[in-house]
């Protein structure tokens, strides 16, 4: 039951979150999925309603990266570099970050400031 209600909680809090943050083709969101092994990112255009960038901790050509973090924390923040560089790369600079109801600390911290030092502002 514990389990359920602290999903339901985080929903109700991605929700509001959701209703205050938008993504353009100026500044797209920046939105974070966190299972219990691995992390996820996207940068997504609402405008267009189309993925722009994305990048996780479960793709093969990133896997010699993440071999050498020794934690999910550590993987959290080399993952944020690469969607800084992939983002520059598709020359977009800034973003809104969407936290996805998750707490600001830990894995979502780590990437946010990984892609933050990376070149990503916002």
């Amino acid at each position: 039951m514990k389990k359920e209600i602290k999903h339901v909680r985080r929903l109700r809090r991605k929700r509001s979150i959701r209703n205050k943050i938008v993504g353009s083709g100026n500044r797209p969101r920046l939105t974070v999925y966190r299972s219990a092994g691995h992390i996820y990112a996207q940068i997504i255009d609402d405008e267009k309603r189309q993925t722009v960038i994305s990048a996780a901790s479960t793709e093969k050509e990133l896997s010699e990266r993440f071999a050498a973090a020794k934690n999910k924390t550590e993987k959290s923040s080399l993952l944020g570099k690469v969607l800084a560089e992939r983002a520059l790369a598709k020359d977009i600079a800034s973003v809104v970050f969407d936290r996805n109801g998750y707490g600001y600390h830990g894995r979502i911290k780590a990437l946010a400031e990984a892609a933050r030092e990376g070149g990503l502002v916002f």
